[in-house]
């Protein structure tokens, strides 16, 4: 600080910027100012080249180290240290040959923590960089950062180090001074890290702009994404309704959706619930503690039961149907005739040359003649003798046989008319067979194309309007602590019935069977309320918590 008292008033520098090194050299001149103080150091964004660092700095896996080092190059010479995530201690239970009195060591220690109190206050709020680790090889799995601002300059650091944990999972920023450009670069920042990547948590982070839809892209790998106090309301809940399910687009990564603690009210709840029509992937949605009235809850209740497509739904179900039907008949029903006959071909090769003419005769027999003459053909006993006739070229229904073809055959009546009759047999029930392999690879298809589209499941026509069977891929559905009252309720009643009446009807069946959890305590209506009671008698034999739960009391008792 010498060298600072005597440079000249006008050279005398502002206090240095946190994460900017001091310079040690003195100040001779007016104009080496910016020689002492070392203009702000402006981190590239995500990949773009290092200024001032033209050695490509590998990163070596530890994050650590690699955090470490990136910060140091750039400058910075006090940044947050990366530590292990604290575990909760158990609680302690006293036993009873245990004093409920403080032993003598207890106080002492007591005392030595109130002492260094004060630090260890100091100590944990500083910015720090929490991880958590594989148990097995100590690779980073999640991450947690916690109360600081991380600047662009950071996460610039960020798409160096982070790209070389192959075992990351999970990042949580919670209170870090997101604005709608930092989270952009976050999010061009997700790419490039591993793809066991899919859990993101961005809570107490509330943008001007919302912009956290951008999080559920198409092309998004997020599974589970938790924005929780973001002070969303209808506007940002409505471009999250979007990015869930458009009539053109819809999002098939993510899993789990948490929404609490926001300001949604029966607008956004719409907007949710649009977005729900349409979306097959969402399992897990909570809405929790947000300003949702009676009609919000009737937009989400709707989406759970079967409810009318709009005119733009319906039309584009048309154009799905015709483009389905298009592709159909772009397979040339030719083509798959003759792969038919090519594996009946080869099929019928160690039977004989013959005995396959006489299959493909009756083949086109059956085709040109009526059901009634078919079957008096096969109950008269020239059959041996048609079929004998057929390798010289003659036609079956040509001219009546003569009794020597009868003794001629009476070698072979054992086995050609067991083997003609068995062949008869076994080309219809092959062709069956090749119907259903043909109806059950229509039904595949079409599964896959219900995947890429819902508009094409199975609909409801109803008084010249078509319904949609509703959403039951949506297994959990929280609404704790919104403003229901029982008109709301109601609606959620109905919902339920409708579910459980169709899951009972699937018992046997794969598929999803709707809601296996919901929660609408702490609404705008009475514990007691009947409809609530209904619900909840509904949804406890549903929900599979319970079910362990009786599991487990069962077993305890059994074993008592």
């Amino acid at each position: 600080m010498s060298g600072e008292a005597s440079a000249p008033p006008v050279a005398s520098p502002r206090a240095p910027r946190p994460g900017i090194q001091k310079s040690s050299g003195a100040v001779t001149r007016k104009g080496d100012r910016g020689a002492k103080e070392k203009p702000t150091t402006v981190l590239p964004l995500v990949g773009e080249e290092e200024p001032k660092n033209p050695e490509e700095y590998q990163a070596t896996g530890v994050l650590e180290v690699d955090f470490a080092e990136l910060c140091t190059r750039w400058g910075y010479t006090d940044f947050p240290k990366v530590v292990t995530r604290p575990r909760p201690h158990p609680t302690f239970v006293p036993s009873a040959s245990t004093s409920e009195k403080p032993t003598v060591d207890e106080q002492r220690l007591s005392g030595s923590c109130s002492l260094n109190s004060l630090g260890s206050k100091y100590v944990f709020f500083r910015p720090t960089i929490q991880v958590e680790l594989e148990p097995e090889d100590k690779s980073v799995k999640e991450i947690y950062i916690r109360g600081w601002k991380v600047e662009e300059r950071i996460l610039g650091i960020f798409s160096k180090c982070l790209t070389s944990l192959s075992q990351l999972q999970a990042i949580n920023l919670w209170k870090v001074g997101l604005t709608d450009k930092t989270l952009t670069t976050f999010i061009a920042l997700l790419p490039l890290c591993s793809s066991t990547l899919r859990k993101v948590s961005l809570e107490g982070n509330p943008l001007p702009e919302q912009s956290y839809h951008k999080l559920m892209a198409v092309d998004s790998t997020i599974a589970h994404l938790s924005l929780r106090n973001n002070n969303i309301d209808d506007h940002g809940a409505q471009l999250l309704g979007q990015a869930l399910s458009t009539l053109h687009s819809r999002n098939r990564t993510l899993v789990s959706l948490n929404l609490g603690f926001n300001h949604i009210g029966d607008e956004g709840a719409g907007y949710i619930a649009d977005g729900l029509r349409l979306n097959r992937s969402l399992l897990w949605l909570s809405l929790a503690h947000n300003r949702i009235q009676d009609k919000g809850a009737l937009k989400l209740a709707e989406v759970l039961r079967p409810f009318e497509l709009t005119h733009t739904e319906v039309v584009e179900r048309r154009r799905l149907l015709l483009e389905k039907g298009s592709q159909e008949c772009s397979r040339s029903p030719s083509t798959s005739r003759h792969g038919d006959s090519k594996t009946e071909r080869e099929k019928y090769q160690l039977m004989g040359v013959s005995s396959f003419a006489t299959v493909e005769k009756d083949k086109t027999q059956t085709m040109k003649t009526p059901k009634g003459l078919g079957k008096k053909k096969e109950k008269s006993g020239e059959v041996v003798k048609k079929e004998e006739k057929s390798g010289s070229g003659q036609s079956p229904t040509q001219g009546t046989p003569k009794k020597e073809d009868s003794t001629k055959a009476g070698k072979g009546k054992v086995t050609i008319p067991e083997q003609k009759l068995s062949k008869g047999k076994g080309t219809k029930t092959g062709s069956k067979e090749k119907r259903s392999m043909l109806l059950e690879s229509e039904q595949l298809v079409g599964e896959a194309t219900e995947v890429v589209s819902p508009l094409l499941e199975p609909m409801e026509h109803r008084d010249g309007k078509v319904f949609m069977p509703g959403n039951k891929v949506l297994l959990h559905l929280n609404l704790l602590r919104n403003r229901i009252t029982e008109v709301g309720l109601e609606a959620f009643l109905t919902a339920v019935q409708y579910q459980a009446q169709f899951s009972k009807s699937r018992s046997a069946s794969k598929g999803p069977v709707g809601l296996l959890w919901l929660s609408l305590a702490k609404n705008c209506f009475s514990p007691q309320c009947p409809a609530y009671t209904t619900i909840q008698e509904l949804m406890l034999p549903r929900d599979p918590v319970s079910k362990a739960r009786h599991k487990e009391e069962a077993a305890v008792a059994s074993s008592t």
